[in-house]
């Protein structure tokens, strides 16, 4: 079997997804605000392909690909110069991702949990950062489908 069979909700999330992340500090400040164009795909039946585009008002713009190796029973990995981490279903509509910013070190561990309405339009997503057993931000991010 591959991806496709193996991670059905995944493959209802390929596609282009336009959307807002919010990042919260403990105490529920803002700390950052920026839009979002997620373009997530799957390769072959045997890869993730994910392209996030960040838009601040200041006219600030990144781009970040993930690419991801289908590990087999229905888990993925990723290792770029950025981040390293895994991802998998947890039910019918639950992704769920833990990794790691390389330049944080092991300490800093984010963990996200990623919602896809039942009609695929929409999702919702949130990452806890996670520094020595505290949370010390938030980040939440609403997304709809634009393609």
């Amino acid at each position: 079997m591959g991806l496709r069979a193996e991670m059905p909700l995944l493959a209802r999330h390929e596609g282009e997804w336009e959307g807002t992340y919010l990042h919260l500090g403990r105490d529920g400040g803002v700390l950052d605000s920026h839009r979002s164009r997620i373009t997530c795909s799957i390769v072959g039946d045997a890869a993730y392909h994910q392209v996030n585009e960040y838009t601040w008002d200041d006219g600030r713009r990144e781009v970040h690909e993930f690419p991801g190796a289908y590990l087999g029973g229905g888990r993925c990995a990723f290792d770029t110069e950025r981040i390293s981490g895994e991802f998998w279903e947890v039910d019918a509509s639950t992704i769920y991702l833990n990794w790691v910013y390389k330049a944080e070190g092991e300490d800093l561990k984010l963990f996200e949990l990623i919602v896809l309405s039942d009609d695929g339009g929409t999702r919702s997503r949130v990452w806890q950062w996670i520094r020595s057993g505290e949370c010390i931000r938030r980040t939440l991010i609403d997304e709809k489908r634009v393609g």
